[in-house]
């Protein structure tokens, strides 16, 4: 438990200048890497197939990065307590050069999956070490805003992906594009030394890994991820259905488990499963941002490169609100924000679908980014708080680490079920555009509605000082 005092003392400017800089530019740098990734990859793709071909696994670049990235996820933990955030970081970023070196130089798509998929593997754990390193590198008052610096990196990555990949494919030169993020790869990693503690007082030890957990997880995101990818829509129920059944497995192993996925503190009175699943909510919604950029082209006919960053609104939106909410210390004001978020982000996915229409001019793309830029805002606003709420929701101090870590899986596994879910939605609309975009659209607020309940949950007015 903190009272406002303990974190109010903590500034953008300690944040970001002195002894901090470094390792608030390695955490940053790690998670940007990832995200970068991402969407520099969706814009190569087009441009790769026509060299290597393998038009058929279109789809599966993405599924084996984002399989690898929730097993890797996992074992943030496992690894931060045998070698220390400076292990831990030169040895993520080492596995996502290789990868990225992989990508750059296959002759085929099939060893571009290989190379997409030891990405993954480091992504995942670049992308939990980020939370994950923030309570043993930084002091504690400056948790929220380097949680918050840490996360609007997905809004850097949401322009500088497109922006780089559209560049270098324009030009056919795809290759070079993964070439500019090895030399990334490489900066952050020779900061690390310098940056990061070689141990911490709470990784002297290892935890052995949770195999029936990491199996049951894997299994079900696996089947979510095929699922979003299918067009028969019963095949694809069933496999979504499966993949839920797998869920409520994985929260039975892990729960008996005496060293889990999960902190032992999620299964108990504490607020921090409430937490975890005002996350879920959150990153299920975010994920329409997937299909903005195809109902852009098809409803108002923009182009490629002008749809990619109309879908960049919802980030863009997740980044202004993120830095500024993470200056609230109160309890209170902590609260209103969180509960406060899944409302914005009702509000403007509604908004979006009020004024979606064939035929789209002006008007009405400029109500979608105002709309799409409220819902991400709504997003930004919680997401420090969450990050921060997760750390100090534990029961016992030395579950900081591992509540931070299993935000990132918990956050893969919502966005694999929500790209499951989008691709459902977007089915059930078919062969009108329109009715598939307000299908995505509506549901999607009612998935946040659901979420403004369990923030409240997660920060009940009633516990004090404690958010």
């Amino acid at each position: 438990m903190h009272s406002p005092t303990d974190v109010s003392a903590g500034t953008w400017r300690q944040l970001l200048s002195g002894r901090h800089l470094g390792t608030a530019t390695v955490l940053a740098g790690g998670v940007a890497l990832y995200a970068t990734n991402v969407y520099l990859t969706t814009s190569l793709l087009p441009t790769a197939i026509d060299d290597i071909g393998g038009q058929r696994y279109y789809a599966w670049t993405a599924t084996v990065f984002l399989i690898a990235s929730v097993i890797s996820s996992m074992l943030v933990t496992r690894i931060l307590g045998a070698k220390g955030p400076r292990g831990a970081y030169l040895i993520a970023l080492a596995i996502f050069a290789i990868g990225t070196i992989v990508c750059a130089l296959s002759p085929t798509m099939e060893m571009l999956l290989v190379g997409r998929a030891v990405q993954g593997a480091g992504g995942g754990l670049l992308a939990g070490l980020g939370y994950a390193v923030i309570n043993a590198a930084l002091p504690k008052q400056l948790w929220t805003r380097a949680s918050a610096l840490v996360s609007a990196m997905w809004g850097v990555g949401t322009f500088a992906g497109p922006a780089i990949g559209g560049v270098f494919a324009q030009f056919g030169a795809w290759r070079w594009a993964f070439g500019v993020l090895v030399v990334a790869t490489i900066a952050v990693a020779a900061l690390v030394p310098s940056a990061l503690p070689a141990h911490t007082p709470d990784n002297t030890t290892s935890s052995p890994v949770p195999i029936l957990s990491l199996a049951l997880l894997t299994a079900a995101a696996l089947l979510v991820s095929v699922a979003g990818i299918l067009s028969n829509l019963a095949v694809t129920a069933t496999l979504v259905l499966a993949a839920v059944i797998l869920l409520i497995a994985f929260v039975a192993a892990d729960r008996r488990a005496s060293h889990g996925v999960l902190p032992p503190s999620t299964f108990t009175a504490s607020s921090l499963k409430w937490v975890y699943l005002t996350i879920v909510a959150l990153a299920l919604s975010s994920t329409v941002e997937t299909f903005i950029p195809l109902f852009g082209q098809l409803l108002a006919g923009m182009t490629p490169l002008a749809a990619g960053f109309l879908g960049a609104a919802l980030a863009l939106g997740w980044t202004l609100g993120e830095i500024p909410s993470a200056s609230a210390t109160s309890p209170r004001a902590v609260r209103t924000i969180v509960v406060g978020g899944p409302v914005l982000v009702a509000f403007g996915l509604a908004l979006t679908a009020a004024f979606l229409t064939d035929q789209a001019g002006a008007g009405a793309i400029a109500a979608w980014i105002v709309g799409l830029v409220i819902a991400g805002a709504g997003i930004g606003i919680a997401w420090p708080h969450l990050a921060v709420g997760a750390m100090n929701s534990v029961s016992e101090p030395g579950e900081g680490a591992k509540a931070a870590a299993a935000i990132n899986t918990v956050q893969l596994i919502a966005n694999a079920f929500g790209a499951a879910l989008a691709g459902v939605l977007v089915n059930l609309g078919a062969p009108s555009t329109l009715r598939s975009a307000q299908l995505l659209l509506i549901t999607f607020a009612v998935v946040a509605c659901i979420g403004v309940a369990i923030a409240a949950r997660a920060f009940p007015s009633s516990r004090g000082d404690q958010p």
